[in-house]
């Protein structure tokens, strides 16, 4: 009776990570398709300004400031749906689903100071339209310090793959550990665990690999392409430091 309480007992808690995995999915893709819009949106806004039209630019602002809450909310029950996906054991009595992952957002949420204004992509999209009329200009009330630092925040670990040494942005197959976050050239990793290596190639990262734990996840293709804009503007912005300080010459 024990074994077969037992083998219950783990069933359902397979069965509950196999959906709480398949959930976490489909809230990712949900996460980079907001992204994406809103990069979209930034594009849209930029090409308002150049044509001086600064009230649907303004629109478009409050827009994405809304489209950012909610990217929030997404990211939070993310980490919701792996906490319980994680955590979870049966008890004697049945699981309110409902309730336990409204009290881990709560909890989440409380000890979460986040605010879209702030949000690193509200920077960029703010930065753009600047840039329209006055690029290489710190924008008001910062320092030049200020906007390269905000500028480069990036959900990427490592700008190149520690196996192949390729920039992450020019990967044709880029995957990324569930455990340490790290990513790599998908041939290069899975060659490198055939070989029976399982640490992390990143120096000083002390996590285990394992191939099914190596995936490109869904925010995975939408941070390279962020990772590679923000890589074409500080190019543009050198160039026009430099034109600016030939000027002055």
């Amino acid at each position: 009776m024990a074994s077969t309480s037992a083998s219950r007992t783990h069933g359902a808690t397979g069965r509950i990570r196999t959906a709480t995995a398949t959930l976490y999915e489909d809230n990712q893709s949900l996460i980079s398709d907001i992204r994406r819009a809103v990069g979209a949106m930034k594009e849209i806004a930029v090409d308002l300004e150049r044509d001086n039209q600064f009230e649907r630019v303004k629109e478009l602002e409050n827009a994405v400031i809304e489209l950012l809450g909610t990217h929030e909310d997404c990211s939070h029950f993310s980490s919701t749906i792996q906490s319980v996906g994680e955590k979870y054991q049966p008890g004697p009595e049945l699981t309110d689903f409902d309730q336990l992952f409204k009290n881990e957002v709560a909890m989440l949420k409380a000890n979460s100071s986040s605010d879209p204004q702030n949000h690193p992509l509200m920077r960029q999209f703010r930065e753009a339209v600047w840039n329209v009329h006055h690029a290489g200009e710190p924008m008001p009330g910062e320092e030049q310090e200020d906007i390269v630092m905000t500028s480069n925040q990036c959900n990427i670990l490592n700008v190149t793959c520690p196996l192949s040494g390729k920039p992450i942005t020019e990967l044709q197959h880029p995957v990324r550990s569930v455990v340490c976050k790290h990513v790599y050239d998908k041939g290069s990793i899975m060659h490198y665990l055939r070989s029976k290596n399982t640490r992390c190639p990143v120096a000083a990262c002390p996590k285990v690999l394992q191939a099914d734990k190596v995936v490109c996840d869904p925010l995975l293709l939408v941070e390279i392409d962020e990772l590679r804009a923000m890589k074409e503007h500080t190019v543009m912005t050198d160039v026009i430091e430099d034109f600016t300080e030939l000027d002055e010459e």
